[in-house]
């Protein structure tokens, strides 16, 4: 029987999990279908079309479907408009508080670390295969989606595209919170789309890695072989002072916990940060990159 190894949530050690308890995808929460089907309920109620509910409360009409398919967590910026306009009856004002993120888009592998993620105090990231989740642009994040194989419905892309977007938003939420990300050069080379989505992606993360607790490094092409060539890897420190490793491959991700594991982790990226170009450096180099398109 195949098995994943996750920490237990507050213990030292590690559980092992039969295939069949992590492979599933969670369906959307109830409390998120719920919601969305009284916003849209409400909504043909007043007489609105989708389009016009969108520009009365000044989000987007892809937003506003997403809501109401209960694909999306609202804003709270959403639920006072949303309710001036369907007609100021509470309904949704009540219903927001009982509203559950849940875990919709998330791969079954990854949702652990993904709930970690949040809690973290700091966060460290190297990735050589393409640009990091947290620091993704809407488009490249699409563009991933639309390129796995197996193809996904319209349904499922889009709950995956709203996951990877309202991950970014701890990285606003938690100012104080240390992210490090180290980068190989050629992830932010290889082309998709035109020139114009390029130049996207490269003020995203320039935009992304701006504040003062984001440090973003890249490796150079030139800089040979060096400390982490045996792929992509995480580690985080929890608020109590634990540390955690993740790295993730074909179909499958594993959460390390061993305390010798992950102090190796630590010690890879921490001699891998000496070697990449200084955060000054590398955000010369991705402007550079930017003005080559």
């Amino acid at each position: 029987m195949d098995i994943v190894e996750e920490a237990a949530a507050g213990g030292v050690g590690a559980r092992v999990v039969p295939a069949a308890e992590w492979e599933r995808e969670p369906h959307p929460s109830d409390s998120l279908r719920t919601f969305g089907a009284v916003v849209q309920a409400l909504r043909e109620h007043a007489g609105l079309s989708r389009a016009e509910f969108a520009a009365r409360v000044r989000f987007s009409k892809h937003t506003v479907e997403s809501v109401e398919l209960g694909r999306r967590m609202p804003d709270e910026a959403f639920v006072e408009p949303a309710e001036e306009a369907t007609g100021n009856t509470g309904a949704l004002r009540k219903a927001a508080r009982h509203l559950s993120r849940g875990e919709v888009g998330l791969a079954a592998w990854f949702r652990r670390w993904a709930r970690l993620e949040r809690e973290a105090v700091s966060l460290c990231t190297y990735e050589c295969r393409l640009v990091p989740g947290l620091l993704q642009s809407e488009a490249y994040a699409r563009a991933v989606f639309e390129g796995t194989i197996p193809l996904r419905t319209d349904e499922e892309l889009e709950a995956q595209l709203t996951a990877r977007m309202d991950r970014q938003r701890m990285m606003r939420e938690q100012p104080t919170v240390p992210f490090s990300f180290i980068v190989e050069e050629h992830v932010f080379r290889r082309r998709f789309g035109d020139a114009e989505a390029m130049r996207e992606l490269l003020d995203h993360v320039l935009e992304r890695s701006a504040p003062r607790n984001v440090t973003l490094q890249v490796v150079p092409l030139g800089s040979g072989l060096h400390a982490c060539l045996d792929g992509p890897v995480q580690v985080l420190e929890t608020p109590e002072g634990r540390r955690l490793g993740y790295s993730e491959g074909q179909e499958n991700g594993r959460l390390i916990s061993d305390p010798k594991q992950v102090s190796v982790l630590c010690h890879r990226y921490e001699t891998l940060r000496s070697q990449a170009l200084n955060p000054k450096d590398s955000r010369d180099l991705l402007e550079r990159l930017r003005g080559e398109l």
